[in-house]
């Protein structure tokens, strides 16, 4: 059995978890997406709005961008994105898993980068780390999507690790 490289793998399972929860969302009534509720969020698709543009974000950062420059361009696109239809939504995740997995198939994942977060201060961090930190944020933001779904009366799909790899 061929076994890719670790993070190539986790950010494998982050596209497969998106595009899984994207299906969902597609199956349910086209209000949803956008409907406006008491949550962390005011909708799901400020949500999963939210997870693209961080994900776009990061691997401009892992591209060689600072992170001043990657937010703004996240923040230029952001009402953009939010006024999605989910079918949109689908389409632009995966030109972003397209051309994130080809940043990753042409950079060292362990090679050192330096972020400067206007937050946080400076960072020295990999590649490998930062893509680990794009899969976990978009774990826990799924999870609030789920969450939102249960509030508005649906329910939501699994998209852990463990299903994903029996799913392949």
């Amino acid at each position: 059995m061929n076994h890719p490289e670790p993070v190539l793998e986790m950010y494998n399972y982050h596209s497969w978890a998106n595009g899984v929860i994207i299906d969902r969302l597609n199956e349910l009534p086209q209000h949803i997406y956008h409907k406006e509720i008491q949550s962390g969020f005011s909708s799901v698709s400020k949500v999963l709005s939210h997870i693209y543009l961080t994900d776009y974000a990061w691997f401009d950062i892992i591209s060689g961008k600072s992170m001043d420059e990657a937010m703004a361009c996240s923040n230029q696109s952001r009402e953009e994105v939010e006024k999605k239809s989910i079918e949109e939504m689908k389409k632009i995740f995966v030109d972003l898993y397209d051309r994130n997995k080809a940043i990753l198939s042409t950079e060292d994942t362990d090679k050192v980068i330096v972020v400067d977060n206007p937050y946080a201060g400076l960072l020295e961090t990999s590649i490998s780390e930062s893509v680990l930190h794009v899969v976990t944020h978009g774990s826990y933001h799924r999870g609030n999507i789920a969450t939102m779904l249960r509030q508005m009366g649906h329910t939501s799909v699994m998209q852990d690790f463990g299903l994903y790899l029996y799913s392949k």
